[in-house]
């Protein structure tokens, strides 16, 4: 991976969106054929220290566009406080696979009975809670720093530690998605169901393009299996691309909503790279430093808007 394009930033935690995707994701989540082809056992490996407090574990895994790559676990700021992380998995119905996404919400979901570790044991979440507006870490589960997170408690917990990646189907995990709850209110586990925020959709999609991270290329146990952050670019030129999705009477705004967006992009990549060229030429590496960190800041600012832009225009659907 790239470390001149994707650095592992601690500032970043800071200045990333708490938008979503779902019309980026779309160009790379969608899958033209079925998938006959089962994802890999999860590999084995360690949580990375807790980064600030009130960031929450996201398992890592199996993703396919094509061939199976990896996306590294990570620590992620959420939306807002009171979210919880449902993290998606891998379904197998008639020999057909499909990845049911994660998503935000005020109680962890059903995410097929994969056991993700870490807290993530197959069924709810054990790894932490949330407690007037602070979050709880459970320190039997989560690698955590009393220095950074100050909220703790120690309560062991059964994991069975099985590292089938997918639900049903021969040799997957044979759990079935629990009827709800007839004592929970239905708009409980409706209204409040956020995709991916901005900072795991750029995660996955630097994970994508990361050759290294192909199963084809690391058999199942790839170099980079956990981040403390979440991979971020740096340059316009690195977001997952912008992409159509059906807008009904709106396809029209979307469209040139598309078409501005990009080129806002290309306008942000071409001062950028003449700001690079020019640091290249006369400047010092603390200089060369510092326009990285604007360079990333610039890039995510514009991100943040383009989800907002996004996020209206859906909105009016």
């Amino acid at each position: 991976m790239s470390v001149r394009l994707f650095r592992l930033l601690p500032l970043a935690v800071a200045i990333l969106s708490t938008g979503t995707l779902s019309i980026w994701t779309a160009c790379y989540a969608q899958v033209p054929a079925p998938i006959t082809t089962a994802p890999p056992p999860l590999p084995v490996y360690t949580q990375p220290p807790c980064p600030a407090d009130g960031d929450l574990w996201t398992p890592g895994y199996w993703a396919w566009d094509g061939s199976y790559y990896w996306v590294p676990g990570t620590w992620v700021t959420g939306p807002r406080a009171s979210l919880l992380w449902t993290p998606g998995y891998w379904n197998c119905d008639k020999g057909v696979f499909t990845f049911r996404e994660g998503y935000w919400s005020t109680e962890v979901g059903f995410y097929g009975g994969i056991d993700y570790g870490l807290g993530y044991s197959g069924l709810g979440f054990q790894g932490g809670r949330w407690d007037s507006g602070h979050f709880d870490y459970n320190t039997a589960v989560a690698r955590v720093d009393s220095s950074v997170t100050h909220h703790l408690y120690n309560t062991p917990i059964n994991d069975p530690v099985s590292h089938i990646s997918y639900n049903g189907g021969p040799g997957g995990i044979n759990m079935i998605q629990p009827p709800p709850d007839p004592n929970m209110p239905v708009f409980s586990t409706v209204t409040v169901h956020i995709p991916p925020v901005s900072a795991q959709i750029q995660h996955a999609w630097i994970a994508r393009n990361d050759p290294k991270q192909r199963y084809f290329a690391n058999r199942g146990a790839p170099p980079v299996t956990a981040t403390s952050v979440p991979l971020i670019a740096i340059h316009p030129k690195d977001l997952p691309p912008v992409s159509h999705s059906d807008a009904g009477k709106f396809q029209k705004q979307q469209d040139q909503l598309v078409v501005r967006q990009s080129q806002d992009r290309e306008k942000l990549q071409k001062k950028q790279d003449a700001e690079d060229q020019d640091v290249k030429q006369k400047g010092t590496p603390a200089r060369m430093q510092q326009v990285e960190q604007q360079h990333l800041h610039q890039t995510q600012d514009l991100m943040n808007r383009q989800v907002q832009e996004t996020r209206e225009l859906q909105d009016r659907q």
